[in-house]
C-alpha cells in the first residue's frame, strides 16, 4: 500500500514540474509560438523566414516571464535572442553550433564522398569531403538525412546535445551498388573492377603506386594486367597486342588525339582534376565506336557544394586547379599547367630528354661525323575549362573546354670554313577540344541526353638540315565533329533500355614540302557516318545474373556500307565469393596512324594520322571474346580472364616494321590469345598483388612471306609485383615489372646488297628480357578542413638498369658498313612534388 501511495506522489510531482516547462504535450512551429508570446508581451520579433521556420517544439507555459520564456526556447533551439530596446526582440542563428561526422562505407570501410546531408524539409544542405567528413549548422529539430546514390538513405534524429559529438555513420551500399562493383579495390585505393569487366579510376580517391608522384591518368592505366608499353610512353599504349591507335580515348566527350606531354613520358591530363577514368578492354558499350582495342572514357565531375582550390609543383612543371561556386546551380572548373623547362634542367627533365630524343634528329646528324652544336628550348603546357549549370530540378547543362600543347625549338650550329652555319628547327603539336552537353530528367526512370564535340589535332615540324639548304616542313591536321543524343528508360527494376543516335564528320589533312629536291603534296579527306545505338540491361530478381547486350548499326556515307556490330557482357554470381563473366564484341574504325619515314617530324612523333580509303587502306575490323572468373574472401582477390582478340585490316605502315617491311604498303592481320591473372592480398593497411600475362601475338600478312610471324607488340609474358602500405596520413608503393624481350629483326649477312640490307625472317630474334623497379612515397598534412599539405618523392627504375627497348639496324655512309642503332629505357629518374589545397 504505501509503495503505491510512493509511485502516485513522485507521478504528481512529475506533472506539476512538467506544467511549469509547457502548456501540453503537443509541438507546434517556432513561427506561432513567437506569435503568441508577442502578443502576451507586447513586443515585436525580427527574424529570417528562413532561420525560423524548420523549428518545431513544445510551447512553453503562459506564466513564465518573457526572459524564462526565451531561455527556454534558445534551450530548444540553435537561436539566439537580443534585446535591442526593451520591446524589440532580434533573432538570429547560432552559427557557432554544429554537427559533424565522417560517412563509412559498411562493405569496405572506405569514405564515401559528395553524399549530400540536409535536414528534411528545409533547403540547408552540406556535402562530404573526400574523407568522408561533413559539417553542418544546428539549424533545425528537423530529422538529417544523408543520401548517396550508391547507398541506402540514412535517417538521423539529432539532438542539440549531440553537436559537439563527431561520430562515425556507416552507409549500406544499395543493390545497384552491389551489382556494379567487382573489387572495391583492384591494386590499390582509388583503381576498382566494375561487372561489366571495366575498370574506374578515381585519381581524388587515389592512394600510390610504384613510380608515380601523382595519379597520371595513362601510366595508371598499365598497371591494370594486359595493358602495358613496351617502350615506357603513354603515347604508344598496348592493350592486348594492339598499337596505340587503336584506342579510343576520350575527355567528356572529346576525343584526344594526342595523350602525351613530353612527347608521350607523361599524361596530357592534368591529375590533380576530379576526373573519372572508365576503361574497356572488352564488351564495351554500344554507344562507343571508332576503336578496335581498348575504350577509355574520361569524364571530369564537380559535385562540391564549396570552392576548392589547389596549387602544386613537381621537378617538370607546376599546374593549379580551382572549382567555383558561381551560385546554388552553377559551378566553374579551371585547370592549368605548364613546364618550367625552357627556364630551369632539372635532373628529371635531363633523363626525360635523353630517353625522347635518342636516335631523333635532336640528337643526331644522320650517323655523320660532323661535330656541331645543339640548343634545344622545350616546354609543354594544358588547360581546361568546364562550366555547370542546373537550370531546373530536371535539366542540366555542362561545357568543356580543353587546349594541349607541346613546343620543341631546335638550334643546330657548325663551324665550315670558319663561318658559323646556324638553322632552326621546330616541333609544335597541338590539341583543342570542346563539348556541350544537355540532359533532361523526364521523370525518375527515364533521362535524355544530348551532346555535341569537335576536337582538333594538329602537328607541324620544320626541319633545316645542318648538313646542306634543304628544308623539310610537314603537318598533320585533324579536325573531328559529331552529336550524339542518348535516351534512357528503366522499363522494370530489373530492365534498363538504353538507344541512341550519333552523327560523326572527321576529316584529315597531310601536307610536306621539300625544297631540295622540289617537292610538296596537300591531301585532305573526310568521312562521315551515322550510328544507330539500341543497348538493354537485366538484372534477375535474385541479382546472380547480369546482362546487357548491344547493337551498333553503323552507315558510313562515303563508302555507302554498313556495320552491324554486336556487344555482349554476361555475368553470373557463383556464390558470395565467386563469379564468372563472359565478354564479346565487335568493333571498327576509320582512322589510323601510319608511319611514311622514321625521320618524319624530327623522328620525335613521327606517325600520321590518316583515314581509311577502303582500298589500301581498309577499314579496320576487330572480333574479340573473354571468358574470366573473380574470388574474393577474406581480403584476397584472385582474377582471371582468358582472351581472343582478331584484328583485320591493318596496314605494315601502321605497325612501326623497321626492316624489310618498312617500306611495304600491304595489308594484314593479327590474332592474340592470352589469360591475365591478379592475386592481390589486402592486409590492414597493407596491399600487396601479383600479377601475370601471358599470350602469343601473330601477324598475317597474306602478300608477304612468310605469312606469319610475330607482332611487333608481342611480349609474350609480363609479371609485375607490387606492395602498397597507406595509413593516413603516410603512404608508400614498391613495385616490379619484368617482360620478355620484344620481337627483333637481324640482318642475314654484313654485306650491303643493292644500297640495301639483307634481312632473316621479320620478327625471327628477341631483345633482352626488360627489368625495372620503382618507389614512391607521400604525406599529407591536414591543417583542417579546407587547407591542407600534400608532399611526395618517387624514383623510376631504382637499380639504373639498362633496358634495350628497340633495336633495329641501318647503314653508315660514311664507313659503308651495316650498324646497330638501340633505344635504352629511362635512367634511374627521381621526381618530388608538392601540393597545397584550400
Amino acid at each position: 500500500m504505501k509503495y503505491r501511495a510512493y509511485l502516485s506522489y513522485l507521478f504528481f510531482i512529475a506533472i506539476i514540474l512538467n506544467s511549469f516547462a509547457q502548456d501540453n504535450g503537443n509541438t507546434i512551429e517556432l513561427k506561432k509560438i513567437l506569435e503568441s508570446i508577442s502578443t502576451q508581451h507586447n513586443i515585436t520579433f525580427n527574424y529570417l523566414e528562413e532561420d525560423i521556420i524548420a523549428f518545431k517544439t513544445i510551447p512553453p507555459i503562459t506564466a513564465l516571464t518573457l526572459t524564462e520564456k526565451l531561455n527556454y526556447l534558445a534551450n530548444q533551439t540553435n537561436l539566439k535572442f537580443y534585446f535591442v530596446t526593451e520591446h524589440y526582440i532580434s533573432i538570429v542563428p547560432n552559427k557557432e553550433i554544429k554537427i559533424c561526422g565522417y560517412l563509412i562505407d559498411y562493405e569496405t570501410n572506405e569514405s564515401i564522398e559528395n553524399a549530400s546531408i540536409h535536414y528534411t524539409q528545409t533547403n540547408n544542405f552540406t556535402i562530404s569531403d573526400d574523407k568522408g567528413y561533413f559539417e553542418i549548422t544546428y539549424s533545425s529539430s528537423n530529422p538529417l538525412e544523408i543520401n548517396h546514390l550508391g547507398y541506402k538513405k540514412l535517417i538521423l534524429q539529432l539532438k542539440k546535445e549531440q553537436v559537439n559529438d563527431c561520430n562515425t555513420y556507416y552507409l549500406e551500399p544499395n543493390s545497384s551498388q552491389l551489382k556494379e562493383v567487382i573489387a572495391q579495390v583492384y591494386l590499390t585505393k582509388g583503381i576498382s573492377k566494375k561487372i561489366d569487366g571495366s575498370f574506374e579510376i578515381q585519381p581524388k580517391k587515389f592512394s600510390i603506386l610504384p613510380g608515380l608522384t601523382e595519379p597520371d591518368v595513362f601510366q595508371t592505366m598499365q598497371q591494370i594486367p594486359g595493358i602495358n608499353s613496351p617502350e615506357e610512353t603513354v603515347s604508344n599504349i598496348n592493350v592486348r597486342g594492339g598499337s596505340h591507335d587503336q584506342n579510343l580515348f576520350l575527355w567528356n566527350d572529346i576525343r584526344l588525339f594526342q595523350t602525351g606531354h613530353f612527347y608521350g613520358l607523361i599524361s596530357v591530363l592534368n591529375p590533380n582534376l576530379p576526373n573519372k577514368i572508365k576503361i574497356s578492354k572488352n564488351g564495351t558499350s554500344a554507344l562507343f565506336g571508332e576503336s578496335v582495342s581498348s575504350t577509355v572514357s574520361i569524364h571530369t565531375e564537380n559535385t562540391s557544394p564549396k570552392n576548392n582550390n589547389s596549387f602544386g609543383l613537381n621537378l617538370l612543371n607546376f599546374d593549379f586547379n580551382s572549382d567555383f561556386k558561381i551560385s546554388p546551380q552553377s559551378s566553374l572548373t579551371i585547370s592549368g599547367r605548364r613546364s618550367y623547362t625552357d627556364l630551369v634542367r632539372t635532373p628529371t627533365y635531363k633523363n626525360y630528354y635523353k630517353r625522347i630524343f635518342q636516335n631523333t634528329v635532336v640528337s643526331s646528324t644522320s650517323n655523320e661525323n660532323i661535330p656541331f652544336t645543339t640548343d634545344e628550348n622545350f616546354y609543354f603546357y594544358d588547360a581546361t575549362v568546364q562550366y555547370d549549370h542546373k537550370l531546373s530540378s530536371k535539366n542540366s547543362f555542362q561545357i568543356n573546354l580543353i587546349t594541349i600543347s607541346n613546343q620543341l625549338d631546335l638550334q643546330q650550329s657548325k663551324v665550315e670554313n670558319t663561318t658559323t652555319v646556324q638553322k632552326n628547327s621546330s616541333l609544335e603539336q597541338q590539341s583543342f577540344g570542346g563539348s556541350a552537353w544537355f540532359k533532361r530528367n523526364w521523370n525518375a526512370k527515364h533521362t535524355t541526353k544530348m551532346t555535341v564535340y569537335a576536337s582538333n589535332y594538329q602537328i607541324n615540324s620544320k626541319n633545316e638540315s645542318i648538313n646542306g639548304n634543304q628544308v623539310f616542313q610537314q603537318e598533320n591536321t585533324v579536325l573531328d565533329t559529331g552529336i550524339r543524343i542518348e535516351n534512357q528508360h528503366e522499363i522494370k527494376d530489373a530492365f534498363t533500355l538504353r538507344e541512341g543516335y550519333q552523327f560523326n564528320e572527321i576529316g584529315i589533312r597531310n601536307k610536306d614540302a621539300v625544297t631540295i629536291p622540289t617537292f610538296s603534296r596537300n591531301i585532305k579527306n573526310v568521312l562521315q557516318n551515322h550510328a544507330l545505338i539500341a543497348e538493354g540491361d537485366y538484372i534477375s530478381k535474385n541479382q546472380k545474373w547480369n546482362a546487357t547486350l548491344g547493337l551498333r548499326y553503323t552507315y558510313i556515307s562515303t563508302f555507302q556500307k554498313s556495320i552491324v556490330e554486336p556487344r555482349i557482357r554476361f555475368n553470373y554470381q557463383v556464390s558470395e565469393t565467386l563469379s564468372s563473366q563472359v565478354l564479346a564484341e565487335k568493333k571498327h574504325q576509320t582512322s589510323t596512324q601510319v608511319i611514311d619515314l622514321q625521320q618524319d617530324f624530327l623522328g620525335v612523333e613521327n606517325r600520321r594520322w590518316v583515314l581509311v580509303n577502303n582500298d589500301d587502306i581498309p577499314i579496320i575490323t576487330s572480333n574479340q571474346v573473354s571468358w574470366g572468373f573473380t574470388f574474393k574472401k577474406n581480403n584476397w582477390l584472385i582474377s582471371m580472364d582468358n582472351f581472343y582478340k582478331k584484328v583485320d585490316g591493318i596496314t605494315s605502315r601502321s605497325q612501326g616494321f623497321q626492316n624489310q617491311l618498312e617500306f611495304e604498303r600491304i595489308a594484314g592481320k593479327y590474332t592474340i590469345i592470352g589469360s591475365e591473372i591478379l592475386v592481390q592480398k589486402q592486409i590492414q593497411n597493407f596491399t600487396t598483388w601479383l600479377s601475370y600475362t601471358i599470350s602469343r601475338n601473330n601477324y598475317i600478312f597474306e602478300n608477304f612471306e612468310p605469312q606469319k610471324f610475330p607482332n611487333n607488340f608481342d611480349i609474350q609474358h609480363n609479371l609485375e609485383l607490387g606492395l602498397v602500405y597507406n595509413a593516413d596520413p603516410f603512404k608508400i608503393a614498391f613495385g616490379s615489372r619484368w617482360f620478355s624481350g620484344r620481337p627483333t629483326t637481324l640482318p642475314l649477312t654484313d654485306i650491303i646488297v643493292d644500297n640495301d640490307i639483307v634481312y632473316n625472317a621479320p620478327n625471327s630474334a628477341r631483345l633482352s628480357d626488360y627489368f625495372q623497379t620503382n618507389l614512391s612515397a607521400g604525406y599529407t598534412y591536414t591543417f583542417d578542413n579546407l587547407n591542407k599539405l600534400q608532399m611526395g618523392a618517387s624514383v623510376q627504375n631504382v637499380f639504373n638498369t639498362k633496358n634495350n627497348l628497340n633495336q633495329y639496324y641501318r647503314i653508315n655512309q660514311n664507313t659503308n658498313s651495316i650498324e646497330k642503332v638501340n633505344t635504352y629505357s629511362l635512367a634511374l629518374t627521381p621526381n618530388a612534388y608538392i601540393r597545397y589545397f584550400f
